[in-house]
């Protein structure tokens, strides 16, 4: 039988090579609104949400004012950050929007609402949602449709006003 890992299996976190640690922190923390967790000197950083030891890892070990990594070339696509609820990603988009923040896209992708952006250091970056299980697209035999349509994001900056 072939080995399958645990479905309870989860990525636990994230670490990022930046070339700017307070530059990281002021995008990850001051807009997006994760927690600062420790530093260790003026290297590197880990900020977490709701008191869990950390969720990214920031640091500057090896690329300290370094440009960002070549677009065409293999790494990190991007990391994806899931909010628990529709409205809580509506919040930290609107968020966002007014700090002036450029946003990459935003894809309704059936399963789950996702926006696109970079970080400063040009790290793509995933804010999503996933969708209520029940409601995912499937065939009439059970198998999965995910989708990339337009998000509607005027609809989904209206969940952050209620």
């Amino acid at each position: 039988m072939e080995y399958k890992i645990p479905a309870a299996t989860r990525i636990g976190h994230v670490h990022l090579k930046v070339s700017n640690l307070q530059r990281a922190l002021d995008f990850y923390c001051g807009i997006l609104g994760f927690e600062l967790v420790t530093t260790y000197g003026d290297q590197a950083a880990f900020i977490s949400a709701g008191g869990y030891h950390h969720l990214i890892g920031l640091n500057t070990w090896y690329s300290k004012d370094a440009p960002p990594a070549p677009l065409h070339a293999a790494g990190l696509f991007h990391t994806a950050i899931l909010f628990p609820t529709r409205k809580d990603l509506a919040i930290a988009v609107s968020r966002l929007l007014e700090h002036h923040y450029p946003l990459t896209g935003a894809s309704d992708h059936g399963v789950s609402e996702a926006i696109y952006l970079n970080d400063p250091d040009e790290n793509g970056v995933e804010l999503y949602w996933d969708k209520p299980r029940n409601d995912w697209p499937t065939t009439p035999d059970g198998q999965l449709t995910m989708y990339t349509r337009r998000l509607d994001l005027q609809n989904l900056l209206a969940e952050a006003k209620v």
